[in-house]
């Protein structure tokens, strides 16, 4: 039978038949080749059917398309059902890489039916596992024609791009189902960004605060050019930013000063650059104008004999079996664009490795390295700390004077005065996290908290003590004319010339103000700092009770990562100069950092790369900020720290 207009009904009526006969099947046999077809989309063999595709079924959101086992986290999670998004507070750790990879999809999230669905030969887990430059380059070459290019058609060009935008902010290296509790926050931001910049919207006013956390300098370049465009599709751009080359490249600038805390709050300059430089109230004029000069200190030679923590065979998430060399008593500085491996290999090789070192149990026995062949030099190391920028108290009791620890020596000197005496007052009288001197009324907490029914809770000052946190008896003792409810309220600025004669107390006072947190009040609520404060806190502490170290037997390992984030360039020379004395005093520092100030300051450089991802993982150069800028080829934190050296370096 010839197919065409004029035998179209006994065609038809010879397909009816043969489907009655097959009962929904029929097969067509076209010079010589057969092909079968049905009605029932069911398998002739077994009968098994399929539902239509739908777009659910390819999401891993949806219970039409999500792995029936692991409910389409990918991952063996116990206790994990349907009823829970994953979002749950009580899930991060899962998340952070304890769990194991789903067995039933092999981590893909999908059920076995939308998983043998194919498109040129992948399935849609296949195709998102590439990371963003691997899945721009399958669309830019993908060449379809007749039916699949008119259905692709838009599709396509959306995909594109989307992915040309993921690019262009500077995260080629990222797998498309990379899940989101192990972004950092700088990738999270700029996946935000890229989803602005593919809207295509005009006329909206985007607020970013600090999109240049966790950025390369190569990275930040990028950024700084996809906020441009945004701005040029007449979209207005309020940026919060510290960065040098951020605020060069702003077209309009509000300075904010003329100091931190309750001495800022005013515009001190408006303006271009020009403008802020021209303002006398202007500190971010003046660093502008007068840029740092490196190094600030000399440096601290490294040599082939210098004693060091040697990483060997670092394999831990995409280091590539690697070796980092941290020298004992110096400042080493961890470098890399995004995604290329600092943290892994700084925080969790180095640091979680040496933590477990140090601790008394595990000196007993030989140690089970993890993420690493072995760390040669640990034995030179006592103790380890993380200095991070987690808050150091989640309640209103805590505070930098009880942190830092001088708040016991203030309590002595006023149990000593006669006053107290007279009464019978101890130093425990002069605690606020104890019944007996404290206001009951707030519990020395200084503020009560009113419960709002379907609103979040709100903190007033107490109404009783008025935020002095004692009773009126124990506030009625007072040393030098000021009561301890006073000295909590004073800031640090001033209680350094208050507690002057005392040197313990006064240390501590003017350590905190080296760092740039003379602003702060001694009873400041620990939940009321910010990450960056609290970091610095955290810093005086550990200044506060340094021990000189000799050459090549370093007491602590500090590792910091990127600590300078929040920090105007004011804090960043302040916060350089307090890990120099941490170093002076013989201690090793290692710090994961982008700013280059910081890392023009080291006395040895890591650098990983050359790319994120994939890309990266391995050391691709090692030594003084000197000798990397001799080589800028060789990475791209070579080329920048060589732009910036020869403008910044020694004169």
């Amino acid at each position: 039978m010839k197919v065409g207009a004029a035998t179209e009904a006994p065609l038809r009526a010879a397909l009816d038949r043969a489907l009655e006969f097959g009962k929904g099947v029929a097969h067509i046999v076209d010079k010589g080749r057969t092909r079968v077809f049905s009605t029932r989309r069911a398998c002739p063999r077994c009968a098994r059917s399929f539902a239509e595709p739908d777009p659910r079924m390819f999401s891993y959101n949806s219970k039409h398309g999500w792995c029936e086992e692991c409910f389409g986290t990918g991952l063996q999670i116990s206790g994990f059902d349907d009823e829970q998004s994953g979002e749950e507070v009580w899930w991060n750790d899962w998340f952070e890489g304890e769990a194991t990879a789903c067995p039933a999809c092999a981590g893909q999230r999908l059920n076995p039916v939308a998983l043998n669905v194919t498109f040129k030969g992948r399935s849609i887990a296949e195709l998102s596992a590439l990371p963003v430059e691997q899945a721009l380059s399958f669309f830019d070459t993908l060449r379809l024609q007749g039916r699949e290019a008119e259905i692709a058609r838009d599709l396509q060009a959306e995909a594109k791009s989307r992915l040309a935008f993921l690019n262009d902010v500077g995260l080629g290296y990222l797998s498309l189902d990379r899940s989101a509790p192990t972004l950092s926050g700088g990738e999270a931001q700029r996946i935000r960004l890229a989803a602005q910049l593919g809207s295509n919207l005009q006329g909206v006013c985007y607020v970013l605060d600090e999109p240049t956390i966790g950025l390369h300098p190569r990275d930040n370049r990028i950024l700084l050019d996809s906020l441009q465009k945004l701005a040029s599709k007449g979209n207005t751009l309020l940026v919060v930013e510290h960065d040098e080359e951020t605020i060069r490249r702003a077209d309009h600038l509000l300075d904010l000063g003329p100091g931190a805390g309750t001495r800022g709050g005013h515009v001190v300059g408006e303006g271009t650059v020009a403008d802020l430089v021209r303002s006398p109230q202007s500190l971010t004029g003046r660093f502008l104008a007068h840029p740092l000069r490196h190094p600030l200190v000399p440096r601290r030679p490294v040599t082939r004999t210098t004693p060091s923590l040697v990483v060997r065979g670092a394999h831990l998430h995409n280091l590539r079996k690697t070796k980092g060399r941290f020298p004992l008593g110096r400042l080493s500085v961890v470098t890399g664009v995004s995604g290329s491996g600092k943290s892994t290999l700084a925080r969790d090789v180095l640091h979680a490795n040496m933590s477990v070192r140090t601790s008394q149990q595990s000196r007993r026995k030989s140690p089970q390295w993890v993420g690493c062949d072995r760390i040669d030099g640990s034995e030179a190391i006592a103790r380890v700390l993380e200095v991070d920028q987690t808050p150091i108290g989640k309640t209103p009791r805590s505070c930098p004077a009880t942190y830092v620890g001088f708040w016991d020596d203030v309590r002595k000197l006023f149990a000593g005065t006669t006053d107290a005496k007279v009464r019978g007052y101890g130093p425990g009288r002069f605690s606020f996290n104890t019944a007996g001197g404290r206001c009951e009324a707030c519990e020395g907490q200084g503020v009560q908290t009113i419960e709002m029914s379907f609103l979040p809770d709100v903190k007033v000052l107490c109404d009783v003590c008025g935020g002095r946190r004692f009773n009126a008896e124990t506030l009625a003792v007072t040393w030098r004319d000021r009561s301890v409810g006073d000295v909590l309220a004073m800031c640090v600025d001033d209680a350094v010339g208050f507690f002057e004669a005392h040197p313990k107390v006064h240390h501590a006072l003017t350590l905190l103000q080296d760092v740039g947190l003379g602003y702060l009040t001694l009873g400041q609520p620990s939940p009321t700092l910010s990450g960056g404060e609290a970091q610095r806190i955290k810093l005086v502490t550990e200044l506060a009770r340094l021990r000189p170290g000799r050459e090549g037997t370093a007491q602590t390992l500090y590792v910091l990562d990127e600590p300078t984030v929040g920090l105007h360039m004011a804090d960043v020379e302040k916060l350089i100069r307090v890990l120099h004395r941490l170093v002076d005093a013989g201690n090793t520092v290692v710090v994961i950092e982008h700013n280059l100030d910081v890392i023009a300051e080291a006395d040895w450089i890591v650098d990983l790369g050359p790319e994120g991802g994939a890309g990266g993982g391995r050391v691709v150069a090692a030594g003084p900020p000197e000798q990397l800028a001799a080589a800028p080829r060789e990475s791209h934190t070579s080329l920048v720290l060589s732009e910036f050296l020869a403008e910044r370096g020694p004169r």
